[in-house]
């Protein structure tokens, strides 16, 4: 039998290629850096084509380093940076303009306009959705508007909109697809009646011939034109990023919840097969389709590793990522020191576009260290902000949460994750569960694996994180993360 499933990850920073063989294990990887394009602040593109090329060169990488040829590939899976949108020309393939990145804000004041109007409401009820910038329907809308002859062209049938997976699948296999996890991020997708909604669309002004036909996460999306990869290899699974880091966890029982630490940080909870409707600002979404759909509770903090990113390249204080533990392990605590990374504004639950990035506390005995440790501290109080809601809306306490991504191999950061949540956090052996559960959705398209009792079977836990703060230092914390919370907010005026 063929013995490997080839998952494509592309992310917001990076674009990955990795082999799984029949075990869930990793044979080969290949990733490449993506470049950011920041024409404003508050704005954040990325060069679709690029993307592409990119793609396909790892995707040929990982395959020629580790000797394995197309025939030796039975399913491709993608999983995506979700919302980022791409209008392209159905005739030549040619996007009009640059994706605009999910972190994009520029949109925010449309958003502002139709909640004033009155539309919230009925978008929530719709789509499971927040009202917000962070979403793919304002983007289109806004690239529709500001390309010359673009809005014309979509009339006529002449441009297709996609997220990443959509982009991508259309330059493997030249068909305009996408799956219900990638499209109820559009907020243009109907969550209970599993369709998109002409009222939605009517209320942005998007003509519907746009937009790629729904098919199940794990299913026939096309095959790949042969000269890609050597040979047609079938496009067997679809799923946005968080969903598919969510399945490759084996979250698939209700109550069961990760958190991928990537650019930014995403919380999700199974909430089986009815979506729960949030009381606490979070986001109701479809997980996968497999026979049937299973929702989810998600919780996104919108600026996580790309805080290290920013020390990195913006700041200087370190060369490479990895150092950031080392040099925030260098003092016991921050000093005093509260950074909110609100560089894009402040997701779950609070979703203010107009906070920004905020250090409080300094002193003249701040260091370096001291800001790179309240960095990563930033991250775990933001997701313990998330889980707090989640347990609310869910009524469900969390024993355990699964982790992932590539911050989820810090250690510092995970204990104190663990420290300020008050359960345990759990790093399974497989921390590149994103692409996992997209090579799980492919391969059980196949029967490359039977079931998902066979995938969880997989899952092995690595390392536990047991919480060691008591719970008085616990609130105290917590206490001073929200006071400087409100000082980073509302401070772009509108």
């Amino acid at each position: 039998m063929t013995p490997f499933i080839l998952a494509l990850d592309q992310g917001t920073t990076s674009s990955r290629a990795i082999l799984f063989d029949r075990a869930g294990q990793i044979h080969g990887m290949a990733q490449k850096e993506l470049r950011q394009i920041f024409p404003q602040p508050g704005w954040v593109e990325h060069d679709a084509e690029e993307i592409w090329t990119d793609q396909l060169a790892v995707a040929r990488d990982v395959m020629r380093s580790h000797g394995v040829t197309a025939t030796d590939i039975a399913a491709i899976g993608i999983t995506n940076q979700r919302e980022t949108t791409v209008i392209w020309d159905r005739k030549t393939g040619v996007p009009i303009a640059n994706a605009i990145v999910w972190q994009d804000r520029r949109t925010a004041g449309l958003c502002e306009a139709l909640q004033t109007q009155g539309h919230a409401e009925m978008i929530s009820e719709k789509t499971g959705l927040v009202l917000d910038a962070y979403f793919s329907a304002s983007k289109i809308k806004w690239l529709l508007d500001h390309t010359p002859g673009a809005r014309a062209k979509a009339e006529r049938g002449e441009l297709a909109f996609g997220t990443i997976d959509s982009w991508l699948a259309f330059k493997l296999c030249g068909a305009h697809v996408t799956d219900a996890s990638n499209a109820s991020r559009t907020m243009l997708f109907n969550i209970t009646e599993m369709r998109w909604d002409q009222e939605l669309l009517d209320l942005f002004e998007l003509p519907r011939s746009i937009l790629p036909d729904i098919i199940a996460s794990s299913g026939m999306f096309g095959k790949t034109f042969a000269p890609l990869l050597g040979a047609a290899i079938p496009l067997a699974g679809i799923a946005g990023d968080q969903q598919a880091a969510t399945f490759g966890q084996a979250c698939h029982r209700p109550g069961m919840a990760k958190n991928t630490y990537g650019t930014g940080c995403f919380m999700l909870m199974n909430t089986g097969k009815t979506p729960v409707v949030s009381e606490n600002r979070l986001l109701t979404t479809v997980g996968w389709t497999l026979e049937k759909s299973d929702y989810m509770l998600e919780g996104s903090v919108f600026t996580a590793g790309a805080t290290i990113q920013w020390l990195r390249d913006g700041m200087g204080m370190i060369n490479q990522a990895s150092e950031v533990e080392a040099l925030a392990s260098g003092v016991t605590d921050t000093g005093g020191v509260m950074f909110v990374p609100a560089f894009a504004g402040l997701g779950a639950p609070y979703w203010d576009p107009y906070a920004r990035g905020t250090i409080i506390g300094l002193s003249r005995g701040t260091t370096k260290a001291h800001i790179a440790r309240a960095a990563l501290e930033a991250i775990a109080y933001q997701s313990a902000d998330i889980l707090d809601a989640m347990q609310k809306d869910a009524g469900i306490p969390l024993l355990e949460l699964r982790v992932d991504g590539g911050s989820s191999r810090n250690d510092f950061l995970m204990q104190f994750q663990a420290d300020i949540l008050g359960v345990a956090v759990v790093r399974p052996v497989v921390t590149e569960t994103t692409a996992l559960g997209a090579a799980y959705l492919a391969g059980l398209a196949l029967r490359f694996w039977q079931s998902t009792e066979e995938i969880a079977s997989q899952w092995r836990a690595d390392t536990t994180f047991l919480p060691r703060m008591d719970l008085d230092e616990r609130l105290q914390r917590q206490h001073q993360w929200c006071r400087a919370v409100e000082r980073s907010r509302q401070w772009v005026e509108p």
